[in-house]
C-alpha cells in the first residue's frame, strides 16, 4: 500500500508549495490506501520521472522484469511507459490538463500495473497538476450594450463572461472595469463556482450629454504571475424605453436522446414586450453558454427556437445549461434558463481491449492454463453498458471474468499439437441493449510442441539379402522411422541394439539415414543368416524409442571346391584297389566318395574319368561315383592300373578336383595266398608275427572307426548349435551333402599267411591284404587323391 508520491518539477512557488502539500498527504495515506497515488504537472516533457514503482512496491528489477511488468492506463492513449530495468514509471509525452480534463477541479489518470507468473493487477493514479498556462479569454472583442436613458443607477446588465481553461487558483478570479462615473462593477459566484459579473449603473445616463461611453473590461486568473483578458464595452444610451421583457418561464426543462438528428426542435423561448414599435419587438440570443452547448444548439433570434445542431452524445456530456436573452429595441432585456437532459441510446459496441496474451502454448499445458488477459468495456450506461463474452465454435478454450470487467482466456482440455497445432480463437462481446450490440476479437494461439511421440518403424521386421565373400562396408538397404512431433522432437537416429554374451555384429546402420552396411565378408557355410534389433531414438528429452528386427540372408556363391572323402587323401596304404583277373563287366571297382560345402546348384557333383592306364577298362557313374569295369578283364590288361577320376560341381564357374586310385589285377585271393605261403622258408618261426599283425590292424581299425564316430558326432552337434543361433538348418558334415552318401564299406576276403588256407578274417576298409610273393608293389600302389581348381594330372603309370 503505497500514498501520494508528489513530483517537484512545477515552475512557480505556488505550485512548489502545493506538490510539497501532496508530499506532506504521502506518510498519512500510506497504511489506508490500496492504490498507488501520485501527482504530476501538466505540459512536462518527454520521459518525465513519475515515481519508482519497483520501490514503492518493494519488487526487486529482476523479479520486476521476470513477471513482465507493464502499465496500461485507461483510455484510448497510453501516457506511461515503465522500464523493466529500472522500475522507473516515466510519462511518453507532454500532457495537456486541459484537453483531457476539460473544466475540472481534479484530473486524475487511473493506470493498472500488470504482473504475470502469477496474474496480478495494481492500480494506481496520477494526479495531473494544472499549471498557468492559459489566459482567461472572451468570446468577442466588444460587447454593445443598448441602455435608454431612463435607466435608474443601480440598474443592472449582465456581462458575458470569460472563459480560462485553467482550473483553480489558476482559473478565473476576478473582473476590473476601466475607471468611468457612470458604470461600477459587481461580481458573483455562480452555482457551479464560476465567477460572473454584472455591470451596474451609478448614475444617470444623458443621451444628450455623452450618446456613447467605452469601457475596458479585464478578466484576471489566479495564477503566479497571473494572465489577463480583455474586452471593450461600448455603451450606446439609447431614447427611453419604460418596458422590460418579460419570459413566460424562467426555467425551460427539455430531454432529448442522445441519436436525436440535427435541425430537431428543442424548445421554443418566448418573451412579450407591452411597449409598441421596436422598443415591444424582442431578440433572442446565447449568453453565458459554454463553447460546446454553443455548437450542439442553434437559436433562432426572431422566433425564439432552439434547435440541435450538432450530435448529442451522452458519453461527453449528460446535460447542458443554456441562459436565453431576450432583448426588445429599446434595449432593455430579460433572462431564461433552459436544461437539456440527454438520453442514452445504445449506440455503443463493447470494446475489447486485450492486455496480455502468451502464445505459443506447450501441448502438455494443463487445464486452466492463463492463455490471455482482456478487458471489455461498453461506453453506455444501464443495460445498454452491461456486457457478456463468449467464445465461438467448440474450442477446447474457455472464458472466466475476474475483476473490474477482466476476463482470462483458458485452457480447458488437454492439447494436442499433432493434431491441431493452432487456434484462431474469436471472442464475441455483446451488450444487453435494444438492439443488442456485438464486437468480436480474433486470438491467435500456436501450441508448441512436447516430446510425446515415439518414432514408428514403417515396418516391424526388415528383411536384406547379401551374397557371400562380399566386400566390407557394402551397403545392403536401409531402415526408415517416422515420428509425429516436430524440431529436434522429429529427428530420429538409428543405432543397433546390443546383446549380452553375443559378438559384435557383422552390421552397422548409419545413425542418421538409417542404411544398413555389412562390416566384413560373410562366408555362407558359416552363416546363413542372422538377424539384430535396430532402435530408433528421438530427439526429445528424455528421448523416446522404439525397436525393429533386421533380418540379414546369406546367399550361398560357388566358392568351396569339392573334397573327396574317399579314397582318403594322401593315404599311407601300400597297395591298391584289388580287382580279380575274372571280374565281368560291371563288376563294381570302389567308389570315390566326394562332398561340396556349398548347397543348391553349387553342390551337385558330377564323376568322370580323367586319366586311366586303359581307358576301356573302367567307367565311372555319373552321380554316384561308382568305379565299374567297363568290360571284362582280359589277360592282356597290365597288371597294375592307374585311374584318375574327376569330381566337379555345377557351380558358375565350376571347381573340381581329382582323385587317383591304383589297382592290381589278381588271379585270385586263394591262389595268391598258396604263392605267398609256399614262399615263406621258416613258417613257424613267422607264426607269431602273423599273429601281432591281426592284433595291430584290428587296434587301428577300430581306432579309426571311434575316431570317425566321434567326428561326425562333434560335428553334428555344432551344426545344431549354429542352427540354434542363426534359425537355418546347415548341413556341418560331409554326409549330409547333397552329392551322395558316405562311402560305404566294403568287405574283402583277404588271406594271411599263417600256416592254412582256412585262415580267413572279414575287416572294414581300409584294411589292405597281402600281395601275392611274386607281385611287388610298383610305384602306383600307394592310393593317393589331388584337389584343385582344374583337373590335376595324373602320376605315371605302373609297370
Amino acid at each position: 500500500q503505497k500514498g501520494w508520491f508528489s513530483f517537484n518539477g512545477m515552475a512557480s512557488g505556488d505550485i512548489k508549495r502545493q506538490v510539497s502539500l501532496f508530499l506532506l498527504c504521502a506518510c498519512v495515506c500510506q497504511a489506508g490506501s490500496e492504490t498507488l497515488r501520485y501527482s504530476l504537472a501538466e505540459e512536462m516533457e518527454r520521459d518525465t520521472f513519475v515515481a519508482n514503482v519497483a520501490e514503492d512496491l518493494g519488487v526487486s528489477l529482476s523479479q520486476l522484469a521476470a513477471r513482465k511488468a507493464r502499465v496500461v492506463t485507461e483510455g484510448h492513449e497510453q501516457y506511461f511507459h515503465l522500464n523493466q530495468n529500472t522500475g522507473v514509471l516515466t510519462v511518453k509525452g507532454a500532457i495537456d490538463r486541459e484537453e483531457i480534463c476539460p473544466q475540472s477541479e481534479v484530473c486524475t489518470l487511473l493506470f493498472k500495473i500488470f504482473f504475470e507468473n502469477p496474474l496480478q493487477l495494481i492500480r494506481g493514479e496520477v494526479e495531473i497538476l494544472d499549471v498557468n498556462d492559459n489566459s482567461p479569454v472572451f468570446t468577442e472583442k466588444e460587447f454593445v450594450f443598448e441602455i435608454p436613458e431612463t435607466a435608474s443607477p443601480g440598474s443592472r446588465f449582465p456581462l458575458e463572461s470569460a472563459r480560462d481553461k485553467d482550473v483553480g487558483s489558476n482559473g478565473l478570479q476576478n473582473y476590473s472595469l476601466e475607471i468611468n462615473s457612470h458604470f461600477s462593477l459587481d461580481l458573483g459566484t455562480g452555482k457551479d463556482g464560476g465567477k460572473y459579473a454584472e455591470l451596474v449603473l451609478q448614475q444617470q445616463l444623458d443621451r444628450e450629454e455623452q450618446p456613447e461611453i467605452n469601457l475596458l473590461l479585464t478578466a484576471t486568473d489566479g495564477g503566479s504571475p497571473p494572465r489577463t483578458g480583455t474586452a471593450q464595452l461600448r455603451i450606446v444610451v439609447l431614447d427611453a424605453n419604460d418596458n422590460s421583457p418579460v419570459f413566460a418561464r424562467e426555467l425551460y426543462e427539455v430531454r432529448l436522446h442522445e441519436n436525436s438528428p440535427p435541425e430537431q426542435l428543442v424548445v421554443r423561448v418566448a418573451a412579450e414586450d407591452p411597449d409598441e414599435g421596436s422598443y415591444g419587438k424582442v431578440r433572442y440570443a446565447f449568453t453565458q453558454t459554454s463553447e460546446r452547448s454553443r455548437r450542439l444548439f442553434q437559436m433562432n433570434a426572431d422566433t425564439g427556437e432552439i434547435r440541435i445542431s450538432g450530435n448529442l452524445d451522452y458519453e461527453e456530456a449528460k446535460s447542458h445549461e443554456m441562459v436565453v436573452r431576450g432583448t426588445d429595441g429599446g434595449g432593455l432585456s430579460a433572462h431564461c434558463k433552459v436544461h437539456v437532459e440527454v438520453l442514452d441510446v445504445n449506440d455503443n459496441v463493447p470494446e475489447i481491449a486485450l492486455t496480455s496474451v502468451s502464445t505459443p502454448i506447450p501441448e502438455d499445458a494443463p487445464p486452466h492454463t492463463v492463455v490471455a488477459l482482456f478487458r471489455v468495456q461498453d461506453r453506455d450506461s444501464g443495460d445498454n453498458g452491461r456486457t457478456e463474452c463468449a467464445i465461438d465454435g467448440e474450442l477446447p478454450f474457455s472464458l472466466t471474468p475476474t475483476f473490474d470487467k477482466y476476463y482470462e482466456l483458458r485452457t480447458e482440455a488437454a492439447l494436442d499439437r499433432e493434431r491441431t497445432p493452432e487456434y484462431n480463437i474469436t471472442i464475441t462481446a455483446m451488450d444487453w441493449g435494444s438492439p443488442r450490440l456485438s464486437s468480436q476479437q480474433s486470438i491467435s494461439v500456436q501450441i508448441s510442441d512436447v516430446n510425446d511421440n515415439p518414432p514408428e518403424f514403417t515396418k516391424a521386421v526388415y528383411t536384406m539379402s547379401v551374397k557371400e565373400n562380399n566386400s566390407p562396408m557394402l551397403r545392403i538397404g536401409s531402415v526408415n522411422a517416422r515420428d509425429a512431433d516436430e524440431g529436434k522432437n522429429a529427428r530420429v537416429s538409428y543405432a543397433l541394439v546390443p546383446e549380452q554374451g553375443k559378438e559384435k555384429p557383422n552390421v552397422s546402420v548409419n545413425s542418421e539415414s538409417g542404411e544398413i552396411y555389412i562390416l566384413r565378408p560373410l562366408d555362407y557355410e558359416e552363416v546363413r543368416a542372422f538377424q539384430v534389433a535396430v532402435r530408433a531414438a528421438d530427439g526429445g528429452s528424455p528421448p523416446l524409442s522404439t525397436q525393429a528386427v533386421l533380418r540379414v540372408e546369406v546367399r550361398d556363391e560357388n566358392d568351396n571346391a569339392p573334397v573327396v572323402l574317399h579314397p582318403l587323401p594322401n593315404s599311407s596304404a601300400t597297395a591298391g584297389e584289388l580287382v580279380p583277373r575274372h571280374a565281368p563287366a560291371g563288376y563294381l571297382v570302389a567308389k570315390v566318395v566326394a562332398v561340396d560345402a556349398d548347397s543348391g546348384q553349387n553342390a551337385w557333383l558330377s564323376y568322370e574319368v580323367a586319366k586311366a592306364t586303359e581307358p576301356s577298362l573302367f567307367r565311372v557313374a555319373l552321380h554316384s561315383g561308382e568305379v565299374r569295369t567297363a568290360r571284362a578283364v582280359s589277360e592282356r590288361d597290365a597288371a597294375r592300373q592307374r585311374l584318375v577320376v574327376l569330381v566337379r560341381d555345377s557351380g558358375q564357374p565350376p571347381r573340381s578336383c581329382s582323385a587317383t586310385l591304383s589297382l592290381a589285377l589278381v588271379e585270385g585271393f586263394s591262389e595268391a595266398h598258396l604263392r605267398v605261403s609256399g614262399e615263406a622258408p621258416a613258417a613257424d618261426a613267422e607264426a607269431p608275427l602273423t599273429l601281432y599283425l591281426i592284433i595291430g590292424l584290428s587296434s587301428v581299425s577300430a581306432l579309426l572307426l571311434v575316431a570317425g564316430i566321434a567326428v561326425v558326432v562333434v560335428k553334428v552337434r555344432r551344426a545344431r548349435e549354429r542352427e540354434a543361433e542363426t534359425g537355418l538348418p546347415f548341413p556341418s558334415i560331409a554326409g549330409e551333402s547333397s552329392s551322395g552318401s558316405l562311402p560305404r564299406s566294403y568287405v574283402y576276403d583277404v588271406c594271411f599267411a599263417a600256416g592254412t588256407v582256412n585262415s580267413e578274417f572279414r575287416f572294414l576298409r581300409p584294411l589292405f591284404p597281402c600281395f601275392p610273393a611274386g607281385l611287388p608293389p610298383g610305384p602306383g600302389a600307394q592310393r593317393s587323391s589331388v584337389c584343385s581348381q582344374d583337373v590335376a594330372s595324373p602320376g605315371e603309370e605302373g609297370d
